[in-house]
């Protein structure tokens, strides 16, 4: 059987918690931070999960993380 391929774009974007959810950064956070409170890009630093309806795409695009 031919293994599945890992999308590499995926790959550098999402990671597998230890109980297999997906976690995520936030956008928003890369320019035009000057009209962003401070407290905005304090919670966008940190990650969260994969909105479940979502999850199942993301999963086949990184089969093996």
């Amino acid at each position: 059987m031919p293994k599945i391929k890992t999308n590499r774009g995926a790959a550098k974007r999402f990671r597998k918690t230890g109980t297999g959810k997906i976690r995520r950064n936030k956008a928003y956070t890369s320019h035009i931070l000057t009209k962003k409170s401070t407290k905005r890009k304090r919670d966008l630093r940190h990650a969260t999960l994969v909105d479940k309806s979502d999850t199942k795409n993301i999963s086949c695009l990184i089969p093996y993380l």
